[in-house]
């Protein structure tokens, strides 16, 4: 029953899912910042590089991990 609905699969997809927003929403978050850009409606926004780069490390690791569970 669990292969017929691909239950088996679905947490692999969630955490490639999760590792590519983490990847994508602070990837345009540097490059926006590079161009000199800051978020509208946000008083005070404060960039901060190393947290920046740690959340992109952490969802590059996701969604390898995640990448792996689902081809095994």
């Amino acid at each position: 029953m669990t292969e017929l609905l691909g239950i088996d699969d679905i947490l692999p997809e969630l955490i490639i899912g999760l590792g590519l927003a983490l990847l994508i929403g602070n990837g345009l978050a540097w490059w926006k910042n590079r161009q000199g850009e800051t978020p509208e409606g946000v008083e005070d926004a404060a960039y901060r590089p190393g947290r920046v780069r740690f959340l992109m490390s952490v969802g590059a690791v996701m969604t390898v991990w995640g990448v792996i569970s689902l081809v095994r």
